[in-house]
């Protein structure tokens, strides 16, 4: 008599070698950091991205969807379950008198707004040095430099239990750094997006980018690093905030809050993620006690804690 299969094996039945056991996940955010996912698979296509998830709801599997891996802190124990590395990469330009593009989740926010600059379509100049994933930015409303994803996006595909569907920019609820999606109110993966440009000049759209790569040069820190890692207050600075309470430069073991600015954290090498969730909750505690404001983390802490 043979045992039941177990809700993994039916994933690794339908999709074989693609499916990775015990993957470190460091590699793949850009601060460097967390321990192994049980399972690891990556998703090449929206499509297959869709077929992955709709699997994984059937299985009740725990699951947990990594894009660049620039918003989160993954635990030194890993993640349980699935995770699904979104490479979904498709890009389709629609020119015109009001150009648009159409992108999938797992396109690099920076290397899109590079794409348009090459073809002199304006609007997301922003971005440039956005380093997450379109997915991510659909999901948390990303911003930069006076721009966010409320004020490009037309529409996204969503993939929900119950299929596709699209919605809005208006059904996405944005508020800073939050959507409907962020908030909860729904079980949803982002598929796709489509976002609304401006005819310009590839000079007039590279000079801009050219300004706001070289701010961020000048106020964060390179390398390895997570930033931001509070959202702002209101009428305040989460930065202004940390540097105010003395916190730049501290360290605890590998991690250290950046001496330039004092959102970003940084990793100086095999840094633990429970060190820098000590750096966390140390500059929550000092600036709540010196300025009794609570900084609330802009950063998804993943895994197992």
């Amino acid at each position: 008599m043979t045992s039941p299969a177990l809700p993994v094996d039916v994933l690794l039945a339908k999709f074989g070698d693609k499916v990775k056991e015990n993957v470190s996940l460091a590699p793949y955010t850009s601060a460097r950091i967390g321990g192994p996912a049980d399972y690891l698979i990556t998703a090449n296509s929206s499509d297959e991205l869709a077929e992955i998830m709709m699997l994984i709801w059937e299985q009740h599997l725990t699951y947990f969807i990594l894009g660049g891996g620039s918003n989160v802190l993954v635990s030194d124990k890993g993640v349980r379950g699935v995770t699904v590395l979104n490479r979904a990469k498709a890009i389709r330009f629609d020119s015109g008198d009001q150009p648009k593009v159409w992108v999938e989740s797992g396109v690099v926010f920076s290397n899109l707004a590079n794409r348009c600059a090459s073809k002199g379509l304006s609007g997301l100049e922003w971005a440039a040095t956005v380093p997450g994933t379109i997915g991510g930015a659909v999901y948390g409303n990303a911003g930069a430099f006076g721009g966010d994803m409320s004020s490009n996006l037309i529409w996204t595909e969503i993939l929900t239990k119950s299929g596709r569907e699209r919605l809005s920019v208006e059904k996405m609820g944005y508020g800073y750094r939050t959507s409907v999606l962020k908030r909860g109110h729904m079980t949803a993966i982002v598929l796709s997006a489509e976002l609304a440009l401006k005819n310009a000049t590839k000079e007039e759209v590279s000079v801009k980018i050219g300004q706001f790569s070289e701010r961020r040069k000048t106020t964060q820190p390179p390398g390895a690093s997570m930033g931001s890692m509070f959202k702002n207050p209101k009428d305040e600075f989460a930065g202004r905030l940390i540097e105010a309470a003395g916190l730049k430069g501290t360290r605890i073991g590998n991690a250290e809050i950046s001496p330039v600015h004092g959102n970003f954290f940084v990793n100086h090498g095999k840094t633990k993620a429970s060190d820098v969730r000590a750096l966390i909750e140390l500059a929550q505690k000092t600036v709540k006690e010196k300025f009794d404001v609570k900084l609330e983390l802009e950063v998804e802490l993943v895994g197992e804690w």
